[in-house]
């Protein structure tokens, strides 16, 4: 992705999409870096850099700190997916508008 000449929007990384999800849904938990850290067996400080979008998570780690937070791995992904979609819209300098998720994708189809 570019940056847009006038410098309103800068870049976007996955790891940073999927530490900033990662991180609100442990807060919406209302559990501790430690508790969850603990339960997904994974260093306290790791799990940090993973939730600030320094740290580039394996798969592995991902589905541990997933299955913590009983999470599905998916409900992540789509989160990112969705943040990254409304990025890149105001990138391309369009109008942000709410993407249908995969839970009311799902439904309508049903």
């Amino acid at each position: 992705m570019h940056m847009r000449s006038e410098g309103a929007v800068k870049p976007v990384l996955v790891r940073q999409l999927i530490g900033e999800s990662l991180r609100e849904e442990r807060v919406a938990q209302a559990r501790t870096l430690r508790e969850v850290s603990k339960s997904a067996q994974v260093s306290l400080g790791y799990l940090s850099e993973v939730e600030r979008g320094q740290k580039e998570a394996s798969s592995e780690l991902l589905a541990a700190i997933c299955a913590a937070l009983d999470l599905p791995l998916s409900t992540v992904l789509n989160m990112v997916s969705e943040k990254m979609a409304s990025h890149e819209q105001l990138i391309a300098g369009e109008r942000v508008r709410t993407l249908p998720t995969v839970r009311a994708m799902a439904q309508a189809a049903a």
